[in-house]
């Protein structure tokens, strides 16, 4: 039986652009319980959650003179991006994935990205809490998964929390865990391609998981290498939990060597670049014949094309916007 949140695919590690909905829509908005909400089933922000703000792009078609390797060729073509307001709101249906998840992601992935100089390997872990701690508050499952993932010597990074599971068979039910993504004291490389032996009696990171199993019952899993941090990161945090009815609810948490008072980090600005030349967007003003589908409800809608620079015409399609 597959189940979100305990398995993985591979689709976590593409680019949300090209992801599709991999995670079944709630059926009667329904995704609480206790003191737990899934993301994205709050209300809505505000009237400009989602509404189309502008175009990005790259009218650069010097550097476009190329074609890739299924033919495509961009020679004269103009990269253009749909731009929306998202808030900044993991609770809002409209922009938690968009906007919400992006930015959290990219957050997670410049800090993670400087941890790995100095700690190795990034894994992706999976702590599952025992039924008999069901009853617990969340800072307490939190408190107590921390310790186990510590005997195990996951020794920091992010850990996003996840009170439900899905499965086809039962649709959305509760089943606390945590993701966790950061890293393993001496790493998971030794775990990873071994080719068999007594895990019990073994002091690398599967020997200490399986200890910890018989002493507590919280099973915790190292699953594949990651392809995109990024792309981890975003997959998890958009079927995240956050707490109901707490006004500022952190998802994404740091602890041990990646805590803040530990891992001194200078996150940026994410920068929009353009996937032909790799140079930053800019704004854009359009002046071809050609209707833009800006609705992201529209059939037609995409949100990113290219486009000829010139017109039939000879005159240019595309500027870039000043002011």
């Amino acid at each position: 039986m597959q189940e979100f949140g305990d398995w993985d695919d591979g689709l976590e590690d593409e680019q949300p652009k090209v992801l599709k909905d991999t995670v079944p829509a709630l059926e009667n908005g329904w995704g609480r319980y206790g003191e737990y909400e899934l993301v994205g089933n709050g209300k809505i922000t505000n009237e400009f959650c989602g509404k189309y703000l502008g175009l990005k792009g790259c009218v650069r078609t010097d550097l476009h003179e190329k074609v890739t390797l299924e033919g495509e060729n961009f020679e004269g073509k103009v990269y253009v991006q749909i731009v929306h307001h998202y808030c900044d709101k993991p609770s809002c249906p409209i922009c938690f994935k968009s906007g919400w998840a992006v930015r959290e992601a990219d957050r997670i992935e410049q800090r993670l990205k400087e941890g790995r100089k100095h700690f190795g390997q990034i894994e992706h872990i999976v702590i599952s809490i025992p039924s008999k701690d069901y009853g617990l508050s969340f800072p307490s499952l939190r408190k107590k998964a921390l310790k186990v993932l510590s005997e195990c010597g996951v020794i920091g990074g992010v850990m996003i929390p996840h009170a439900f599971r899905y499965s086809f068979k039962k649709n959305w039910y509760f089943s606390p865990h945590f993701h966790v993504i950061g890293f393993i004291l001496g790493g998971y490389g030794r775990c990873r391609h071994c080719k068999g032996g007594n895990c019990y009696a073994c002091d690398g990171f599967e020997g200490r998981v399986y200890r910890a199993y018989r002493e507590n019952g919280y099973i915790v899993r190292a699953l594949g290498e990651r392809k995109t941090i990024f792309g981890t990161a975003w997959y998890q945090l958009n079927h995240a939990s956050i707490r109901a009815n707490v006004k500022r609810s952190h998802v994404a948490t740091w602890f041990g060597i990646c805590s803040y008072r530990k891992l001194k980090v200078t996150v940026e600005k994410h920068k929009a670049l353009c996937p032909i030349c790799n140079e930053e967007l800019e704004k854009l003003y359009y002046m071809g014949e050609k209707r833009i589908v800006k609705d992201k409800n529209e059939h037609s809608y995409v949100a990113s094309f290219v486009d000829d620079l010139l017109g039939s015409d000879g005159l240019p399609n595309w500027a870039v916007a000043h002011g």
